[in-house]
């Protein structure tokens, strides 16, 4: 089962022509300059904007094609907007409570949903107070239990953590992440920060000028030397993990990624946790030979299987044995020297690996 979505449609001056298919569970992150029509595909899917056609389905439920428009308030969609556009005159009990009250049916079960966020986001404490007395944090945290409080089909967060200091953003952030966890539904995520959509999404959807540029899964994404991310100063990748061993002595833990070891602190970790790491492609060197006597305690072997040359640098991509990809970025006269063509094996010397908690 899959979210397939197709969306057509001119919007004053700007023309939104979409399509893509995402996984019905997890978290889909699209991602592009401002103006590029991300806050655009979710209202259309959510169904606010009459004006896009085309054919939305999740699953077999349809709730747009040639013959088929579902309203809004019919197709089970919660959607944290910008702003936590909660109810001032209401406590958070009532804030809650009003998204609840579209559930209808069985008024135990809308009960039992609703201790269950509370308990989940950390309102416990919050439920008789007002919005106005909230801070940042805790509002997104209300508006996010009041879109999930009628057990939607689908869920839609459109920059969840915008206009939040650097504190709050890393407060909201856990919770945000340990909901989509625990979710099992489809989330489309709209963000402007890196580290949001590499700590949250499993897939990812590059857009601008109101078109998809590149659809597929994180890693493949982010690796991919056809598209500018990978070519950017900050070109970075995302490998899923788990622990398989603890060295107490040293404090460090290894990581199994695919086939291979990657060595990262301990703090915290525990044998069979699941990991994301982050490894940035200036941070990885090449070597045609195992290196002796090193300091640096990730030595990979890797197959090459692309290049791009810009100027005086060029960007590899990597191969992990049993999958998983890494990027490193070095000089052309390296590449040329160690004669670094789509192909050789040779090892990657990785300096800093990011662990994503």
């Amino acid at each position: 089962m899959s979210l397939d979505v197709e969306l057509h449609g001119a919007l004053g001056d700007f023309t939104l022509d979409v399509a893509f298919s995402a996984p019905a569970s997890g978290v889909t992150a699209l991602f592009g300059p401002s103006g590029a029509g991300k806050t655009r595909v979710l209202r259309a899917v959510a169904g606010l904007d009459r004006g896009v056609r085309g054919r939305l389905r999740l699953g077999d439920r349809v709730f747009m094609d040639a013959d088929t428009f579902v309203p809004a308030e019919r197709r089970r969609i919660g959607y944290v907007f910008q702003e936590s556009s909660l109810f001032a005159h209401l406590d958070v009990a009532g804030n809650i409570d009003f998204g609840l009250k579209r559930q209808g049916g069985n008024a135990a079960g809308g009960r039992q949903q609703r201790d269950a966020l509370v308990s989940l986001l950390g309102l416990d404490g919050l439920m008789s107070r007002r919005p106005q007395t909230l801070s940042g944090g805790e509002r997104r945290r209300v508006a996010i239990a009041r879109a999930l409080a009628p057990s939607p089909a689908l869920l839609l967060l459109d920059e969840p953590l915008s206009g939040l200091d650097t504190q709050r953003r890393a407060e909201l952030l856990p919770w945000l992440e340990a909901l989509v966890r625990k979710l099992e539904l489809p989330v489309l995520l709209v963000s402007h920060q890196w580290d949001e959509v590499h700590r949250l999404a499993d897939h990812l959807v590059l857009m601008d000028a109101g078109r998809v540029r590149a659809s597929g899964t994180l890693g493949k994404v982010l690796g991919d030397l056809n598209l500018p991310l990978a070519r950017s100063p900050e070109a970075t990748v995302v490998l899923n993990g788990t622990v398989s061993t603890l060295d107490e002595r040293w404090g460090l833990a290894s990581v199994q990624v695919g086939g291979v070891d990657v060595t990262v602190p301990a703090d915290g970790l525990e044998v069979g946790k699941a990991l994301r790491l982050r490894i940035a492609a200036r941070d990885v060197s090449i070597a045609l030979d195992p290196p002796g006597r090193s300091s640096i305690l990730n030595v990979l072997p890797v197959t090459v299987t692309g290049r791009r040359d810009a100027g005086a640098q060029c960007t590899l991509e990597l191969s992990l044995p049993g999958g998983g990809r890494l990027l490193a970025r070095i000089t052309q006269r390296s590449a040329s020297e160690l004669d670094l063509g789509e192909g050789a094996s040779a090892f990657a010397q990785v300096k800093s690996v990011a662990v994503l908690p």
